[in-house]
């Protein structure tokens, strides 16, 4: 465990052989009176884990997905969710490309069959990227550092996201567009979204009937986003041309339809799985955690409600004003030419103490 003055901290890595796993009842209640809890994506912390703590305060994800974390759970009990959203973007952005550059020239299927000591140099003609369409749907951190490395192989990009500003996308060289004129251009597609229930089954019968016929597609965000099923028989029709697949569903998937498939390349979730991705998790979260009880910053939040439930009702616009704030200093960060380096926050009057820290906090959160 981890101890930050008065606070103890348990973190859980199934990376690392001597750290324990959440496995039964023994070690749910074994860190009842711990403070915090850090996890990577294979430990699933449920209702009932975090429903046996007493102390608990904020739980850390070393990564960017929240999903094996009851996020409802905790925000319930008032304990913080935190993740460091920028650790593994480079890693996951490098093994998007790898997947895109490997459907392009079939270099998986190629190997296996040299293995198999065969020489089959007309079973696997590829194709240019250059001058091919890429659609990009999420422009965040990653869709943004894939599309600068795509372009460099003179791939046209397009994208969706309804948050980034399509003036700042533009900036990167992204065309942003609706999804409905986005399907139909693309020779290649990327998904770099969330799972949300807006997002689950995005690439579906629908939109596959809408794409060009080879479409290829890959998915090195969450498994869901993408239909298996309709991107099983999307391949089997043809509509579909291969996919890139490093998540699934289940995960390890016990449907071999799609690992299986001849036109599919698969990894074991490894879009985080590179040294300088893990060190890199580890430490932010580290960094954040100490941060957060010194005072000093609130990083990766990602149930603001709990901490506006930590204030009187009188102090919800001034909370409401710091979210607007913070995300109009957001907005303002993502562009090349940001016109500020630091945020300062005068206060005037009696509760003058009670007022900055309405703001502050969701604020902080918001940037």
């Amino acid at each position: 465990f981890l101890l930050i003055q008065k606070y103890k901290y348990l973190l859980y890595d199934g990376l690392l052989p001597t750290c324990p796993w959440l496995r039964n009842t023994y070690h749910m209640f074994s860190f009842k009176n711990y403070d915090g809890l850090v996890v990577r994506s294979a430990t699933k912390v449920t209702a009932d884990i975090i429903n046996a703590t007493d102390n608990l305060k904020i739980i850390g994800r070393a990564g960017t997905g929240v999903d094996n974390v009851d996020v409802d759970a905790a925000t319930k009990k008032g304990v913080i969710v935190m993740n460091t959203p920028s650790g593994n973007t480079i890693s996951a952005a490098e093994l998007t490309c790898i997947m895109l550059m490997n459907l392009s020239r079939n270099v998986p299927q190629a190997t296996m069959s040299m293995k198999q000591g065969n020489w089959d140099r007309k079973k696997f003609m590829g194709s240019e990227l250059f001058g091919k369409v890429l659609g990009i749907v999420g422009l965040g951190r990653i869709g943004k550092e894939v599309a600068s490395r795509m372009q460099s192989f003179g791939m046209k990009t397009i994208g969706y996201d309804p948050i980034t500003p399509p003036e700042v996308s533009a900036s990167w060289g992204v065309e942003q567009m609706s999804l409905e004129k986005l399907w139909p251009q693309c020779d290649y597609i990327t998904v770099h979204t969330p799972l949300m229930p807006s997002t689950v089954g995005l690439l579906s019968d629908e939109t596959f009937a809408l794409c060009k016929r080879g479409v290829k597609v890959v998915n090195c965000a969450r498994g869901g986003i993408i239909d298996e099923a309709a991107l099983l028989r999307a391949l089997e029709s043809g509509q579909c041309g291969g996919a890139g697949l490093d998540v699934f569903v289940e995960e390890p998937p016990k449907d071999r339809s799609l690992v299986n498939h001849p036109n599919v390349i698969s990894c074991p979730h490894l879009g985080a799985s590179t040294k300088e991705a893990q060190a890199r998790c580890g430490e932010d979260i580290a960094l954040q955690i100490v941060d957060m009880v010194k005072g000093k910053n609130l990083i990766g939040a990602v149930n603001a409600q709990v901490l506006a439930s930590t204030f009187s009702q009188e102090s919800h616009q001034l909370i409401k004003l710091g979210e607007a704030v913070g995300a109009v200093l957001q907005s303002c960060s993502a562009s090349p030419k940001a016109p500020w380096s630091h945020v300062q926050i005068t206060t005037q009057g009696e509760v003058i103490g009670y007022v900055a820290k309405a703001l502050w906090l969701p604020l902080v959160v918001y940037m």
